[in-house]
């Protein structure tokens, strides 16, 4: 059974880091594509970047571009998600999600097969 965790949230003031990580388990992690999705209350679920990770072909949302960067250990099957430079608008609730399948837009979380649980990162000014 395919199982993803995430941690590594939490609260920090404007201009700090976090690393968010996602442990992933029950499938074959070095072919697929692997993401990190945020929702803030009232919006919508929003793409905020993803890996390939046959490839590590990476792509970002342009919020976040030059601030955060997503990674992964294969080994470990983990990926990451090092934040910098934070800003009160990165607050949500952030998930990982695996697409066993690659071939839809990384964006729409309805590509997406899998989803961890959810990890809180709250900025503050």
């Amino acid at each position: 059974q395919v199982h993803l965790v995430d941690t590594g949230g939490g609260s920090v003031q404007a201009g700090g880091s976090l690393r968010l990580s996602c442990v992933v388990s029950g499938y074959t992690y070095s072919s697929s594509c692997m993401g990190w999705f945020r929702q803030a209350p009232g919006k919508e679920r929003e793409g905020v970047a993803v890996i390939y990770t046959g490839g590590g072909m990476t792509y970002y949302a342009d919020s976040v571009k030059g601030r955060f960067t997503i990674s992964q250990d294969n080994a470990e099957n983990t990926l990451y998600l090092q934040m910098n430079s934070l800003k009160p608008e990165d607050t949500a609730m952030y998930y990982c999600a695996a697409d066993l399948f690659p071939g839809g837009t990384w964006r729409d979380p309805m590509t997406y097969d899998y989803w961890g649980q959810g990890t809180q990162v709250t900025v503050y000014s």
